[in-house]
């Protein structure tokens, strides 16, 4: 599937400054947060996409050619089996990038992550990254930082897949994925969610039932629209709270 893409305009990533007066259009929280000379460094070296649903953004043990800043959507990390059975262990959307192995220097994947609600982002060639990722310090620590949660995010749902009922995961799940996309929408089938789940369509089906049949949610064929949030946190497992709690302590840490 083919992908539109545009060259990234002057002002675009600069974040307000009393030099320039701009204010940054870019959704990316890495990207928003960057100093104005960062900014401007890494400019030349990005490239506005679209990222359509089923895009693969990094393929396990394939060269990483890209890095992308998420600007919408949803890209999913997954866990890749030998007989081809995968399961989700990390989600993320404008608060992330894709290829974090290229931070250390390494060139290939560990996981396929694609994108399971279409979006867009910023692609900025590993070749590029490399050779701009020195003069950006202030970049590098947030991709160090990012790559801590997403370390976090994947002992807890390994943790969470092994330990709780599909209908506690399944919010768990849905509460995750509305932090990133927003909206009370979140575009998805139950064949989906059975992979992402890592269990079979039928125990979805189960579940999210049990969760519209409390008034939790309603769905429709290819959406769930999230009705009553609150009760959604208190049906889901102990997981989605154990992650935020550690991204919260740890963006404290960083103000300091």
């Amino acid at each position: 599937m083919s992908t539109g893409s545009t060259r990234v305009r002057p002002g675009d990533l600069s974040r307000s400054s009393a030099n320039d007066g701009n204010k940054s259009t870019s959704q990316n929280q890495i990207l928003r947060g960057l100093p104005t000379k960062e900014s401007r460094s890494i400019l030349p070296a990005l490239e506005f996409i679209d990222l359509p649903t089923h895009t693969v953004l990094n393929e396990i043990s394939e060269p990483i050619t890209s890095g992308y800043f998420i600007e919408s959507g949803l890209a999913s990390v997954l866990n890749v089996m030998e007989d081809g059975k995968s399961v989700e262990v990390g989600l993320l959307g404008k608060e992330g990038f894709v290829g974090i192995p290229l931070l250390v220097g390494f060139s290939t994947s560990p996981a396929r992550v694609i994108m399971q609600i279409e979006g867009s982002g910023f692609r900025m060639s590993a070749k590029d990254f490399a050779a701009i990722l020195p003069q950006c310090p202030e970049l590098e620590k947030s991709l160090n930082r990012f790559s801590q949660e997403l370390n976090v995010q994947a002992t807890q749902v390994a943790a969470c897949n092994r330990l709780h009922e599909v209908d506690e995961r399944l919010a768990r799940w849905l509460l995750m994925s509305q932090d990133r996309v927003g909206g009370d929408i979140v575009p998805l089938t139950q064949e989906f969610l059975a992979h992402m789940l890592g269990t079979r369509r039928a125990s979805v089906t189960l579940a999210a039932g049990m969760l519209q049949k409390a008034g939790l949610i309603k769905y429709k064929r290819g959406e769930v629209k999230i009705e009553n949030r609150e009760e959604l946190e208190d049906a889901s497992c102990e997981c989605y709270a154990a992650i935020n709690r550690q991204s919260q302590r740890w963006r404290k840490d960083a103000r300091r």
